[in-house]
């Protein structure tokens, strides 16, 4: 960036930048998919920012061989608040998994008995699979996400008794 040269007219107290810079700043921006740059050099400071549409969320479409979402979630709505407050929570916003792979069974299922410790289900986040251990042991009650749904951070994801 540069200052332009010369005195300033009444006219010319538009700008105190060169178009041309910001315009090549603006490429760049363009060109390294940036969302925003800011340079400083002493008093001038210039900050070029865009903002992007955010990027549409699909949910996996379920197996062929799916049934009807669990009992469990249809249920879950229907629990007060005050229950889930024992729920296993997610630890981060991912994707949760409930099962090790496609074509193996749940790590565990509605009634089943869990020690601590033991594998509830997965959280994927930034291509990395996160166990999510029973705090303590326990009946699993509900189920309260699907495999391959979105998962916020503190979302309830397992009630145990």
């Amino acid at each position: 960036m540069k200052k332009p040269s010369g005195t300033r007219s009444d006219e010319s107290e538009q700008s105190l930048v060169d178009v041309a810079a910001i315009d090549h700043l603006a490429k760049i921006v363009s060109k390294y998919d940036l969302s925003e740059v800011e340079i400083d050099f002493g008093e001038f400071r210039v900050r070029l920012a865009r903002e992007r549409a955010a990027a549409p969320v699909f949910a996996p479409a379920p197996p062929a061989h799916a049934a009807a979402p669990p009992a469990a979630l249809e249920t879950a709505a229907a629990e007060p608040a005050a229950e889930l407050v024992d729920a296993v929570k997610s630890p981060m916003v991912g994707t949760a998994y409930l099962r090790p792979s496609p074509d193996a069974k749940p790590f565990v299922e509605i009634g089943q008995t869990v020690k601590a410790g033991e594998k509830l289900l997965l959280v994927e986040a930034m291509k990395t699979f996160n166990d999510i251990l029973a705090p303590r042991g326990g009946k699993v009650v509900s189920i309260l996400v699907t495999d391959g749904s979105p998962v916020e951070y503190g979302q309830p994801l397992v009630v145990l008794e």
